[in-house]
């Protein structure tokens, strides 16, 4: 099948001029502190790394600075429950494609509830169409969460789009992150490009995405069988009893 590319956000930049300090948060964390430029790949991009190492943090300031609520959704979303997103975003240059993409959504799991709420208010109002249609149809607080999820990013997604999804796995089964990867293509086949946060081995598994690894060093592309996450689910399923016990010695 031929993938027409279509890149709407080529880099970004730190405007290292214009931060005070480095020993503050964000700056201070490793993928900051020399960070300059980041190149992402046209089609799928994943940012994985270590708890705390920033991956929510620089997404969310990615999503932002592009125009998406913090708390996620489509750039029509204004919504605040909380105002706890970093001002990472304003020190951030976006370096965009020719195109401009038609269709674009910030899936972030910690406010996936949050977002859920504000479109049964958007709904309530009435006077037009209901914007739950574009989800599915049904109200996603009446689904699992998993399920809430999973339907938002088969229904919501339309191709043609620059898509920002943060953990989408938390809520979703193995099977169902197999049938996330199955939807990415088919949107990327629609001239789509994504960067993706995340921790599971099975969705970072897509074929020839770049994966840039956030550590203590700070950022480096890395291949997928390099990451820790391969590595460990890896080494867990092959040699299973070994680990386990490792792990239960007092």
């Amino acid at each position: 099948m031929m993938i027409e590319t279509s890149q709407y956000l080529r880099r970004v930049e730190l405007l290292r001029d214009k931060i005070s300090s480095f020993t503050e948060y964000p700056f201070s964390l490793p993928a900051f502190r020399n960070l300059e430029t980041l190149d992402f790949h046209p089609q799928v991009t994943f940012i994985v790394g270590e708890n705390g190492m920033g991956k929510s943090t620089f997404l969310e300031a990615i999503a932002v600075a592009w125009g998406f609520n913090a708390e996620g959704g489509t750039m029509n979303f204004t919504f605040s429950t909380r105002e706890s997103h970093s001002d990472l975003y304003q020190f951030l240059r976006l370096v965009k494609g020719i195109k401009k993409p038609s269709d674009g959504f910030f899936l972030r799991a910690e406010s996936f509830y949050n977002l859920a709420t504000n479109i049964e208010e958007l709904d309530e109002g009435g006077g037009g169409a209901r914007v739950i249609d574009s989800y599915g149809g049904r109200s996603l607080h009446e689904q699992s969460h998993g399920e809430a999820f999973f339907t938002t990013f088969m229904n919501r997604l339309s191709g043609d789009g620059l898509y920002i999804l943060d953990e989408p796995e938390a809520a979703l089964s193995p099977l169902r992150q197999l049938a996330m990867i199955s939807r990415i293509h088919e949107l990327v086949c629609r001239s789509s490009q994504f960067i993706i946060a995340t921790h599971s081995p099975i969705i970072m598994a897509y074929p020839d995405a770049t994966i840039l690894r956030l550590t203590e060093n700070g950022l480096e592309t890395a291949c997928y069988e390099e990451t820790e996450h391969y590595q460990i689910m890896k080494d867990f399923i092959n040699n299973r009893e070994r680990m386990l016990r490792i792990l239960m010695e007092s």
